[in-house]
Formats: structure tokens, sequence, C-alpha cells
């Protein structure tokens, strides 16, 4: 299998660099397997395609202020992408350009409220393991949300305003650690999930921490050579004991995001409801959990696109991102939605 084969092209127009005036005001495509019927219609209609008794998972992990920017002596600017803490002050990150952040260099942010050293090389190319320090005193995850900004993917060619600390949020996010909204839930809202909920709908939720790894190019041509970031995720067990018995009775279960889809399939693999995964899903994947997906427009020869295409099948998942493309639906983080029955 080859990286190529999940290729297709995009208007650099359609990728949308703001979220939508509200936020069930996208379009959604639903993709039916079975029949490879395509239908075009609004985020508004989705409970119509719900069957009550059924489950909606969603990620309910919170994407925290993780990106700092700043100048170094000489003026040459730097970036750092907090990834997640070892320990209560110490730090995986991501910072560029690597070759100025040696071990030892320290840097200030907020007038000199965050101190923030370099102690060590991480596992990964670019990585620093950095130590947070508050010099005049306070809590460092206050200081985080004062300084930080929200890191928004690269593909959105603009800085960070107040309205994304808002909007590259779900509205039901309640575990902070994600460096990277889970999108397909973007579009929800409190009445909307109030409706699927009056209409018997059962809402679950679990936590993975998206990483950095989602927005990573896959680098070979060689699919099976490519090796996932590593998440933390979490599902309660009393919340995997309610699945497992909705399954058991023949109700469906619908995913939110691609990764509540990687959430409960590594469950399901693994036996484990918490931990690390590095689940890599591509076409073949038996799936063992998830009946439904729902999910927004993905990268060209992205591993979230092989991930669809591995649920749907590549060649109708394919010819649906044609006809989005030709009907000028929005792509990406702050795009339009896809349902696939």
């Amino acid at each position: 299998m080859r990286t190529s084969d999940f290729d297709y092209q995009l208007p650099a127009e359609l990728i949308a660099q703001h979220p939508a005036s509200r936020r069930d005001g996208s379009r959604l495509l639903v993709v039916h397997r079975e029949t490879g019927e395509l239908e075009h219609r609004g985020f508004s209609d989705l409970p119509g395609y719900l069957a009550p008794g059924g489950l909606l998972a969603l990620n309910n992990t919170k994407v925290f202020p993780a990106r700092f920017t700043g100048a170094l002596e000489g003026g040459a600017e730097f970036e750092v992408l907090l990834v997640r803490p070892l320990e209560a002050e110490l730090w995986v990150a991501l910072v560029r350009p690597g070759r100025r952040m040696k071990t030892g260099r320290w840097v200030e942010f907020g007038g000199g409220e965050l101190l923030m050293t370099v102690e060590d090389f991480g596992e990964e190319k670019g990585e620093r393991i950095v130590r947070l320090e508050a010099p005049r005193g306070g809590d460092i995850n206050e200081l985080i949300e004062r300084w930080g900004r929200v890191p928004l993917p690269p593909y959105i060619e603009r800085t960070d305003t107040a309205e994304d600390r808002e909007r590259y949020q779900t509205v039901y996010a309640s575990s902070r650690g994600a460096v990277a909204a889970p999108t397909a839930g973007l579009h929800f809202t409190a009445a909307l999930l109030d409706k699927l909920t009056a209409r018997g709908t059962e809402l679950v939720e679990l936590t993975l921490h998206v990483g950095p790894g989602t927005f990573r190019p896959v680098s070979v041509e060689d699919v099976a050579k490519h090796r996932m970031g590593r998440e933390w995720y979490r599902i309660e067990p009393d919340v995997w004991e309610k699945i497992v018995r909705a399954r058991k009775a023949g109700s469906k279960l619908t995913a939110v995001g691609t990764t509540s889809v990687r959430t409960l399939e590594s469950c399901a693999d693994r036996g484990g409801l918490e931990g690390f995964t590095e689940l890599f899903i591509t076409p073949g994947f038996e799936f063992r959990v998830v009946d439904r997906l729902l999910t927004n427009f993905h990268l060209p020869r992205s591993t979230l696109l092989m991930l669809v295409s591995a649920f749907a099948g590549r060649d109708l998942i394919l010819e649906a991102y044609r006809e989005a493309v030709e009907r000028e639906y929005r792509f990406y983080s702050y795009g339009d939605a896809m349902l696939i029955l």
C-alpha cells in the first residue's frame, strides 16, 4: 500500500481559515457504505440519521494554549509547543529551530513570569525536555493559560485570536491535555446534544489527548513503514461496560472523530482502558467496536484519510472527496463534516 494511493487535489481556497458562524451551521456529507450513495445535508440534520438506542462516543479532551513564540538574543524567532507533562514542571516539548534550543538554554515569557529551560533532548526529532518555573510565584498551569497561544494547525495561516480559544474547543471538553482539537466534535452545540439525547441517543465520553503527530506528514511511500506518535487515552470502566452491553444488545455505536475510533479500537485490541496508543488504522483493519463514523475532511496522504478509507473503502472515500471539492465544501479543522453510515 502506497502513500500516494491516498492523494487528492484540493484548491487552497477550500481550506477553512475560520470557523462557521454557527457551530452546527456546517454542511454534512452523508456517505452510505452499502449503496455508495452520497447525500448533501446540514449538520443540524444529524439526529435524523442516528437511531434511538444507539451510542454516540465523544472525545472530551480539552485543548490547552500550548504554543509559545518569542525571540532569542540577536532577534532570531523561536517556537515551543508543549506536548505533554512528565511531572509537575517537566514537559516534553517540540522546539523550532532545534539547533538554537540546546541543553541549558532558557527563555522567558510574560515579562519573566514564566521561565522555560531546556534540560535534555527528547526521543523524537525536534523534541526537548523542558522545565517550567514561575520565578515570581504562581501556578504553572495558570501561567500556561495566560501566556500560551492556541495551537492552531499549520494550514490555518493566520494568528490565533480570542475567538479561537472558544471555537477551537468542543462544548463538552473537560479533560485538559490536547495540542489539537478533536475537530469532528466542534460542530456540536449543547442544544443539538440535548436533541440527540431526547431522541434516544446515549452519549458516552472517552479521552484521547491529541498530540502533534496528527499533523505529521507521512514521509515514506510504503505505508507499512510509517510510525504513529504516541497519544494517551482513557475510557472509564463503567463506560466501557456500557459499550460492551449495548453492542451485545445490537445497538449501533457512532464514533465522533478519528480520535474516538482509535481509542475504542485500541481498547478492543489491547484490552486495556488506559495507556498510550500508537494504533495505525489502514485499509484491511478489522473494526470491532465502531459502526458509524462522524468526521471532518482530512489532508491528502494523511493517516486520518487512511483511517476513513479503512472504514468506508478508499475508492468510495476518494469519490466523496472529489464531489465535496466540486461542491466547494470547507475542508480540515474548521471545515465541514462527513457522516459515514
